[in-house]
């Protein structure tokens, strides 16, 4: 028998792909559960055109993202510390510091799109990657300077 599942399966297959399961495991647990269809030409034509809307909307959230990801492409954040040793600051600089020096410059992103492998603990350029979406990054340059 086969089916379309509607969900992820583990060990059988992803939401979206036709399988081929035993009879009674289609017809007593995969179809009364929601969790496939029947694989017949009409939930096939079903399925694919589900598929299109996805892969549409997908794309139109990539596109805004861009463009979203284009503000901070060649975008230089400067921070002031204070300097305990010759280059070495006063505490760090963390993601918390990033974005709400974004905020300040009128840009609104979340924490979680800030990648910083460590806090920043010396003066200088650092290049920070942002994660707006899934495929796509930009790179901020934040600039620590001595607080005067």
């Amino acid at each position: 028998m086969k089916v379309i599942l509607k969900e992820d399966i583990p060990k059988l297959g992803t939401m979206g792909e036709t399988v081929k399961v035993a009879p009674g495991y289609g017809r007593n647990y995969l179809i009364p559960q929601g969790k496939a269809v029947l694989a017949t030409s009409k939930n096939l034509k079903e399925l694919e055109h589900q598929k299109r809307l996805i892969l549409r909307k997908a794309e139109l959230v990539r596109t805004d993202a861009e463009s979203f990801a284009e503000k901070f492409r060649g975008l230089t954040i400067t921070l002031a510390r204070k300097v305990v040793d010759e280059d070495k600051i006063y505490g760090s600089v963390s993601v918390a510091d990033i974005s709400q020096a974004l905020e300040e410059q009128g840009v609104e992103i979340e924490r979680k799109m800030v990648k910083l492998d460590e806090p920043i603990k010396s003066l200088g350029e650092f290049q920070v990657l942002v994660q707006v979406h899934a495929d796509v990054t930009a790179e901020l340059t934040v600039r620590v300077v001595k607080e005067e």
